[in-house]
């Protein structure tokens, strides 16, 4: 019998991990959340009235065992002077099955089916008017995933404007884990916005189910400037109440100075790891060799990554 991991997250981040996990003789509940209001994804959200998308459908892409050619065709974006202009292919197939069904997580199980899905995706609720507010340090308030994304400033605060309703597969699912992992990706705007919820936080306190997070490997500009890993877990652990991250993977991958430079223009560097903090934090650190290097651009490896999970999984 496989064992089962909940993985919480979104966006690119998410989908490298899966499509490396997937791999593997684990049992997959990705929980996405659906508050995003940003590009294709914003504009179906407002002439719909439906919870966002765009995250769901590269999941899905990732954990589907369908030809490259039709993941290319969901993934495939328009480009026209019509309205059309900027909208993936899947995220308009889940939006006129979310308008048959009516129900988000009923649409992304026919969805699975079609692309031979063989893991469970899961939307963090079905509401439909998700919105995120970040109380900022300077008092600012700013609402709306994306506005935070751009905002440039420092984070104090991350709450919902409406507390969300967490679906009852999801909370069955956090129960039923052997592992839940929080994924790397954008730690305010893809992340946080699953652990957030009440309904979530009180269901993990429920469990001794360990929680791993796989720490960032650069900094991310507006959401986590000079953060070290440290700093990622005790922001985490700032939103858990009772439950806090057990075990952190960080990277240690030797970087080139032409790599780094081309992210410093960027105003990211490299999250590095303070040893001291993260024992202070009781946090069970694993260090690897997780990304690999290409045209001067890093990605997390997700073999390296799936494999490092799973010997853990395996061994505990």
């Amino acid at each position: 019998m496989h064992k089962k991991v909940v993985v919480f997250g979104g966006g690119t981040g998410l989908s490298a991990l899966l499509n490396g996990l997937k791999e593997f003789p684990v049992d997959i509940t990705a929980i996405i959340t659906v508050s995003d209001n940003g590009m294709s994804t914003g504009k179906l959200r407002e002439e719909f009235d439906i919870p966002a998308v765009g995250d769901i459908r590269k999941v899905i892409t990732n954990l589907s065992d369908t030809s490259p050619e039709i993941k290319k065709m969901l993934e495939y974006r328009f480009n026209t002077t019509s309205d059309l202009n900027g909208h993936p292919v899947g995220n308009l197939i889940l939006t006129a099955m979310y308008n048959i069904t009516g129900n988000l997580t009923k649409s992304i199980e026919y969805l699975e089916a079609m692309l031979d899905v063989r893991h469970k995706v899961l939307p963090i609720s079905e509401d439909k008017d998700l919105t995120l507010v970040a109380k900022m340090k300077d008092g600012t308030l700013i609402t709306g995933e994306s506005e935070i994304t751009h905002y440039k400033g420092i984070i104090d605060t991350l709450y919902y404007k409406n507390e969300p309703n967490v679906t009852e597969a999801v909370i069955k699912s956090i129960k039923k884990a052997d592992l839940i992992i929080f994924s790397m990706g954008s730690l305010y705007t893809s992340l946080l916005p699953n652990i957030i919820c009440k309904d979530v936080i009180k269901t993990l306190n429920s469990i001794n189910t360990k929680i791993m997070y796989i720490c960032n490997a650069m900094t991310e500009d507006g959401e986590t400037n000079k953060f070290t890993v440290g700093d990622h877990i005790e922001t985490i652990n700032k939103y858990l109440d009772n439950r806090k991250v057990d075990i952190v993977l960080a990277n240690n991958s030797e970087i080139t100075e032409k790599t780094k430079n081309n992210y410093l223009k960027e105003n990211k560097e490299v999250v590095k790891i303070d040893y001291e903090k993260i024992k202070y934090l009781d946090c069970n650190l694993i260090e690897k060799d997780l990304l690999k290097e290409e045209n001067n651009i890093l990605r997390h490896d997700a073999m390296k990554l799936s494999s490092t999970i799973v010997s853990y999984l395996m061994d505990n």
